[in-house]
């Protein structure tokens, strides 16, 4: 089955384990990944974008 390209906010939380306050505060300080507003006003991230995060952060962890 293909991975959805743009997935929405609980998704991506229920990706990475982590709750929406805790996603918030990291966003606040620019280390969130990158998300985009839809013109109805709906959250999403781009699968590309939330992949070369986690990417980054394995990198800072190692």
């Amino acid at each position: 089955m293909a991975r959805p390209q743009m997935l929405k906010l609980p998704e991506v939380l229920e990706e990475i384990g982590m709750s929406r306050p805790a996603f918030y505060r990291m966003r606040a300080r620019g280390q969130a990944p990158r998300l985009v507003k839809l013109p109805n006003g709906q959250i999403r991230c781009r699968r590309a974008d939330l992949d070369a995060w986690l990417e980054s952060c394995e990198q800072f962890a190692a």
